[in-house]
């Protein structure tokens, strides 16, 4: 539970330090004194979301910090999750904001991301503000309710993985679906591509293969003159260059005798001569197979511009990536042929999730109606002391069409507190003082299910005076009890003397500007605050025996 709150710098605060205590607690002070600036504090430190305009005029940071002791409630498993130190005895939530619209946030001095500092901040504290109250409006907040003390956490996590399943597999077969409608639409198209592909019947480097043919031939004659020629060069006549090799290298191999060096020389002209008598043969025979074909040419022309206007067609540069483009079109086919096995295959298992959701949902039901019967029960016997003898208070349940993301439930809180009355959904009918009591007594069951360390209602009293109140106290401070610590933030005196601890929030000026501070009050205190919410600015005598009588619990 919360054990000192530290507040710096935000609002209208410039210091505030104060201690809390196991109990019921409650808070006064008059209208704009800073009770709210109090809760929005504490709202950063359960993860909401900051504003710089909280940071108090001319200062650069404001600083929020929390001490709590979180021994009773089985914590640990959030600090491991998230490789946090654990202190069971005190508990650190930190935040702060710089002016430049920085913030940061820490647990235990570890730096914390909002989400976690949320995650952790809704197991410590629960904040019931005015506007909460709407949440009656709300089918999910009812829903809520009852899975609270239908304690079926277990088989609703189960039911919301199975769902998420189920969604899932809907999302890939109305998808699949759409593929292939789309896909046949295309079938035509791609059979056509694939077969034009197919009978030009491509072949890797046949490009290159091609067009260097295409200039043979394109030039064939050119070609065959020039290597007749060089032919003639090398081998034709006496004077040939093989012939002058040759007569050269036995010119010097006579010299090698008497002449050392010639040896030498007479070895690479002998290297030489054969090169160019294998040169002379390789040419003359290309010679012979240089032919102009006009046949071929054409055949080679037309295959160039087949493979051109395919690569134009398909915005494509080579053969081998017309080849890869083929193969594409022929899986794109493929899975046009297996589209229907698959889809058979997803609808068999959607239809096995499906009923598999329908099972946990009637599980979920069955456990929510047992709860909605305990929920009526406990509400009639929380508010018939609460000034509605007459009042009637049911749980409507009914089943969808289609499971949801919570089930197939859906939940309506019906209410009357007229007698006769005809029963209809409480945000619809309910005064504010009703809704407040609804609200209260709500809590107070949600309370005794869920081991929540602090409560705190703000102004939860919206609406009542008099009797009602002091038994609204009564019901807090029954809630303020086992481990758990209730703060209530009234205007009422009936509640505020049935606190264990009281606090007020006051507002003082000074030189640099107003500020609000808090402090708890001795009994002196309390009897004086307690008087002048009774009776206003002007403290009589009478108010401060009213006082001191609410103090003993006495009527008045």
């Amino acid at each position: 539970m919360l054990q000192s709150i530290h507040i710096q710098n935000y609002a209208l605060i410039e210091m505030l330090d104060i201690d809390f205590h196991p109990g019921f607690s409650v808070i006064t002070g008059e209208t704009g004194a800073g009770k709210s600036i109090i809760l929005g504090a504490i709202g950063l430190l359960l993860g909401q979301r900051a504003d710089i305009k909280a940071i108090k005029k001319d200062a650069n940071k404001c600083i929020v910090e929390a001490h709590f002791n979180i021994a009773p409630y089985q914590l640990e498993s959030f600090f491991e999750e998230h490789d946090m130190e654990y202190d069971a005895q005190e508990c650190i939530l930190r935040r702060e904001l710089y002016a430049s619209g920085k913030s940061r946030a820490f647990i235990n001095d570890s730096p914390a991301s909002l989400a976690q500092m949320k995650e952790l901040g809704e197991k410590l504290v629960d904040v019931h503000s005015q506007h909460q109250n709407l949440l009656l409006n709300h089918e999910d907040f009812q829903l809520n309710v009852l899975d609270i003390l239908a304690h079926n956490e277990k088989e609703l996590t189960e039911y919301k993985q199975l769902y998420a399943n189920y969604k899932q597999t809907c999302n890939q077969l109305n998808e699949l679906i759409d593929q292939a409608e789309k896909s046949r639409q295309d079938e035509d198209y791609i059979r056509f591509q694939l077969k034009q592909l197919d009978e030009a019947n491509l072949q890797e480097g046949e490009q290159t293969e091609l067009e260097q043919e295409a200039e043979t031939l394109s030039h064939a004659e050119d070609i065959k003159a020039a290597l007749y020629k060089a032919d003639q060069i090398l081998s034709s006549n006496e004077m040939s260059l093989l012939s002058a090799t040759k007569e050269c290298m036995q010119t010097l191999h006579g010299l090698s005798k008497v002449y050392t060096p010639s040896q030498e020389w007479t070895n690479r002209l002998e290297s030489c001569y054969i090169e160019l008598k294998d040169l002379s043969h390789e040419i003359a025979n290309a010679s012979e197979d240089v032919e102009f074909n006009p046949t071929r040419l054409d055949y080679v022309n037309e295959r160039l511009n087949l493979i051109y206007s395919l690569q134009q067609k398909h915005h494509l540069s080579t053969v081998e990536e017309l080849i890869a483009l083929t193969e594409d079109y022929r899986k794109q086919l493929d899975n046009i042929t297996s589209f229907d096995d698959r889809i058979a295959e997803l609808t068999f298992q959607k239809d096995n999730l499906y009923n598999k959701v329908i099972k946990q949902a009637s599980i979920l039901t069955q456990l929510r109606q047992k709860a909605a019967k305990e929920v009526e029960g406990q509400m009639q016997h929380l508010l018939v002391p609460l000034g509605m003898p007459n009042v009637r208070f049911a749980v409507e349940m009914t089943l969808r069409n289609e499971p949801g993301s919570k089930g197939m439930d859906s939940v309506s809180f019906l209410f009357s507190a007229n007698k006769n009355g005809t029963l209809q959904q409480v945000s619809s009918i309910a005064s504010g003082g009703e809704i407040a009591r609804v609200m209260l007594s709500l809590k107070a069951m949600i309370a005794g299910a869920v081991k929540l360390p602090t409560i705190i209602f703000d102004e939860i009293d919206t609406g009542v005076s008099g009797s009602i109140a002091e038994k609204m106290a009564l019901i807090m401070q029954e809630m303020g009890q086992a481990d758990r610590q209730v703060i209530s933030i009234t205007h009422l005196p009936q509640i505020a003397a049935r606190g264990t601890t009281h606090y007020k929030v006051y507002k003082e000026d000074t030189d640099t500007g107003t500020n609000s501070h808090i402090r708890q009050l001795n009994n002196e205190e309390r009897i004086n605050e307690i008087a002048h919410m009774l009776s206003g600015a002007t403290l009589t005598e009478a108010a401060l025996n009213n006082a001191k009588a609410l103090l003993n619990n006495e009527s008045i």
